[in-house]
C-alpha cells in the first residue's frame, strides 16, 4: 500500500511532512522525519474522523489546518492536570545513557508548530509530533548518533534460526506515566486491537502485512512477545521495533467501542495521556504552548544510576507567525533551534561570534534537491502525449541525462543560491547515511566538454539561427523546467540552471508555479516536462527508500505506478530492492543496496544537485548535546539526558 503526498513549502521551526510510509515509519523509528523521501514541499488532503468537533482535515505548509475548529469556549482555554504520584522503583534493568551525568532542574523551552493530536496514530504533522515523542516510548530505539538500534522498553531481542520469530525480553517493573504496570499485554494490544485495525491505522497498515497476512504477536508471559513474521521482514527491528506502545487500562474501551481515533484529543485532561516517553503532559494552552513535566516512572538512567530526564520541564511554546522562530532563539528566549536553513546561516554565524549560543555544523544533511525529466509515454485522458515524443526520445537517452548533469556547475550553484552552505551530490544518498551509503558510485560533475561530446553523439550538433542547439532533425534542443516560486533557493537555483545549460546550447524556459499547481502537475496530470524539487532522507533503512525505487511506486517521480519496469534497469533495482527486503544477512543487504545506488548513479534518472548542509544551535548552557544528522531533531533527539550546567 502506497501513500502519496504532494510537495509544499515547510514552515516553522523547519519541520518536514512525510512524504510516504517511509517517511512515517522514520518517525516510529525515532529519527523522525523524513522514507522514502520526503518532501520540504508537501500539501497533503486526508480525513481525519477523530475529532468531532474538528471533522475533516488538511495540512499544507507543514500545518494540520481543522475545517472547523473546536467549540468558540474552548479557544484560549489551558487544560491543567492535577497532582500526581511520585515514581516507582526503576525497572530492572534500567537503560543507561550514554552521555555524561548531568544535574537535574530546570524547564527547557522550544518553539514549535501547534500540535493536532496527542494520538500516535494520528501523528503526521510537525507540531503533534514534537510533543508525542517525549510522551512514548517503543520496545527498541534508535540511537541517531551511531544510527544503530538499541534496547528500549524491551532490554533484549532475538530471532530464530527461521528468520521469521522473533521474541522481545521487556524490562521488568516498568511503568507507565500514571503509575500502573507497562507489560507484554500493552505490546499484544498495541499490535492486536490498534495498529492492525485498518479503521485506525490508515497510514502503516499494509507495510506491516505480507502476503495478505498480519504479522502474529502473541504474549508468551509477562515479560516475553513473540512476533511471527509470515516472511523474512529485513528491517523488522527498526520498523516493528520502533512503534509506540500504548496503554491498554487507558485506551482498551476506545478501541473496543470503534473511538479510538477519538482518544487523546487536544481537549483530553492532561492527566488523561498516559505514556512511557520521559516527559507527560501537564498543561496545554491553545495556540499558545504545551508544558510537559518529568515523567517519575521513566525506565532509562545516567550513569551514576540518577533517573532520567534530568528536566523538570520541556514548555512547546508556538510562535504567533514563522519568522518569530528565528529571533525566539537568538532573543535567548528558546534553548534550540534545530535547522538552520541556508539563508539564515549568516545571521546565526554573527550572533554565535559573539559568544551568545553554540553553533553546530554538521556537514551535509539528508535532504537532496534535484532535478529530474518526465519520462512517461502515452497520452492523457483527452489523447494529448504527457511528453513531446521528440523531447520524450531524448529524455529517455541516458546520454541526455548524464550531458545535463556534466553541464551543471554545482560549485557555483551552491555559492550562488545556497550562499556556500551546500556540498555537490550525485547519489540518492551519501555519508549522512553512515551504514548503507556506497562511497563508490559513479558521478557526473561538472565537465561541460564531456556534456558537448555526449550531445554530439546523440546527433545534437546542428544550431538554430539564434546559435542555439538542435537536433539531427532539426528541433531546437529546449526544454521547460518547472519548481515552486514559494521557496527562493529553488528559484535560485533554476536561474543558474537556465544559464548553465545555455553554455552548452540548450534553451531552458523556466515556469515558476504555485505549490498546488506544481502538485497538480508533478502528482497528478504528468503534463511536464522537466521539474525542480527537493527531498529529505526518510528512515536510515533501505526499506524507506521503496517508494522511489520501485518502479510501480508513486514516488517514482520520473515515471511513477508502472505496471511493468519500463527499462531494464529499473527491472533490475526491482529485483534488488526486493530481494534486500528478504533476508536478515546485512552483508547480502549492502550488498544488493550498493547496486542499486550504483545504477541508480549511472543512469541519473534524477539529477542530484545540492545536499544543503544541516546546522542546529544551542544554548552555550546545555550538558549532553549529540548532534545527529539523521531526522529532524538534530540536538534534542536525546533530551531525556539534555540538563543545563548552570
Amino acid at each position: 500500500m502506497s501513500l502519496r503526498f504532494n510537495l509544499v513549502r515547510k514552515k516553522g521551526p523547519n519541520i518536514r511532512l512525510d512524504t510516504d510510509f517511509g517517511g512515517f515509519l522514520d518517525k516510529f523509528s525515532r529519527s523522525r522525519g523524513q522514507s522514502g523521501p520526503i518532501s520540504e514541499d508537501v500539501e497533503v488532503e486526508l480525513f481525519n474522523p477523530a475529532l468531532p468537533e474538528a471533522g475533516g482535515f488538511c495540512i499544507s505548509s507543514g500545518v494540520m489546518k481543522p475545517c472547523f475548529w473546536f467549540l468558540s469556549v474552548l479557544l484560549g482555554a489551558a487544560l491543567v492536570g492535577g497532582c500526581k504520584p511520585a515514581g516507582h522503583a526503576l525497572p530492572q534493568p534500567p537503560a543507561v545513557a550514554g552521555g555524561e551525568p548531568g544535574r537535574a532542574g530546570g524547564r527547557f523551552v522550544l518553539a514549535t508548530l501547534p500540535p493536532r493530536t496527542f494520538n500516535p496514530l494520528l501523528n503526521v504533522d510537525g507540531g503533534s509530533d514534537a510533543v508525542i515523542r517525549l510522551l512514548f516510548s517503543s520496545l527498541v530505539t534508535l540511537n541517531l548518533e551511531s544510527q544503530e538500534p538499541e534496547p528500549g522498553l524491551a532490554e533484549s531481542w532475538s530471532v530464530e534460526p527461521d528468520q521469521k520469530t522473533w521474541t522481545f525480553k521487556l524490562r521488568k517493573n516498568l511503568r507507565w506515566s500514571d503509575g500502573e504496570p507497562l507489560t507484554a499485554d500493552d505490546v499484544v494490544f498495541t499490535w492486536n486491537q490498534v495498529m492492525y485495525n485498518p479503521k485506525y491505522n490508515q497510514l502503516t497498515y499494509e507495510v506491516f502485512r505480507s502476503g495478505g497476512k498480519n504479522f502474529e504477536v502473541t504474549k508468551v508471559d509477562d515479560l516475553t512477545v513473540r512476533v511471527v513474521t509470515p516472511e523474512i521482514f529485513a528491517p523488522f527491528v527498526e520498523y516493528f521495533g520502533s512503534t509506540y506502545i500504548l496503554p491498554e487500562h487507558k485506551l482498551k474501551q476506545w478501541a473496543a467501542g470503534g473511538n479510538f481515533l477519538y482518544a487523546y484529543a487536544l481537549t483530553n485532561r492532561p492527566d488523561g495521556i498516559v505514556g512511557s516517553g520521559p516527559f507527560r503532559l501537564k498543561s496545554y494552552a491553545l495556540e499558545k504552548s504545551v508544558v510537559l513535566e518529568r515523567n517519575p516512572e521513566f525506565w532509562m538512567v545516567d550513569k551514576k544510576g540518577q533517573r532520567l530526564p534530568y528536566l523538570d520541564e520541556v514548555e512547546l511554546r508556538i510562535p504567533k507567525s514563522e519568522l518569530d522562530y528565528e529571533g525566539m532563539f537568538l532573543e535567548g528566549k528558546t534553548a534550540a533551534f534545530e535547522n538552520i536553513r541556508p539563508e539564515q546561516a549568516w545571521q546565526f554565524q554573527q550572533a554565535a561570534a559573539k559568544g551568545k549560543f553554540r553553533l553546530i555544523d554538521m556537514g551535509a544533511g539528508a535532504q537532496r534537491d534535484f532535478l529530474w525529466f518526465n519520462l512517461k509515454s502515452g497520452t492523457d485522458r483527452n489523447g494529448k502525449p504527457f511528453v513531446d515524443p521528440v523531447k520524450l526520445k531524448w529524455f529517455n537517452d541516458k546520454r541526455f541525462r548524464e550531458a545535463i548533469s556534466c553541464g551543471l556547475n554545482r560549485e557555483r550553484i551552491i555559492y550562488d543560491a545556497y550562499a556556500g552552505r551546500a556540498v555537490a551530490v550525485y547519489g540518492l544518498i551519501s555519508a549522512e547515511n553512515k551504514r548503507w551509503n556506497n562511497a563508490s558510485i559513479p558521478q557526473y560533475s561538472y565537465n561541460p566538454n564531456k556534456a558537448r561530446a555526449l550531445l554530439a553523439e546523440m546527433g545534437m550538433t546542428n544550431h538554430t539561427p539564434d546559435g542555439m542547439l538542435a537536433d539531427a532533425e532539426g528541433h531546437p534542443v529546449q526544454f521547460t523546467l518547472i519548481s515552486s516560486m514559494e521557496n527562493p533557493i529553488r528559484q535560485a537555483v533554476a536561474v543558474r540552471v537556465l544559464d548553465d545549460l545555455k553554455q552548452l546550447g540548450i534553451r531552458v524556459d523556466y515556469q515558476p508555479l504555485s505549490t498546488r499547481a506544481l502538485s497538480g502537475l508533478v502528482n497528478g496530470s504528468m503534463n511536464y516536462e522537466c521539474a525542480s524539487m527537493g527531498f529529505g532522507g526518510g528512515g536510515i533503512d533501505p526499506a524507506s527508500q521503496m517508494n522511489v525505487l520501485k518502479s510501480d511506486a508513486p514516488l517514482h517521480q520520473w515515471n511513477p505506478l508502472q505496471r511493468t519496469p519500463a527499462t531494464d534497469w529499473e527491472r533490475r533495482i526491482d529485483v534488488l530492492m526486493d530481494a534486500q527486503m528478504h533476508t536478515l544477512d546485512f552483508a547480502e543487504r549492502k550488498k544488493d543496496f550498493d547496486e542499486v545506488q550504483t545504477i541508480w548513479a549511472e543512469q541519473v534518472p534524477m539529477i542530484s544537485i545540492a545536499a544543503p548542509s544541516t546546522a542546529a544551535a544551542v544554548q552555550p548552557d546545555i550538558g549532553n548535546v549529540r548532534p545527529a544528522m539523521a531526522g529532524g531533531y538534530h540536538v534534542t533527539w536525546n533530551i531525556e539526558e539534555l540538563y543545563f550546567k548552570k
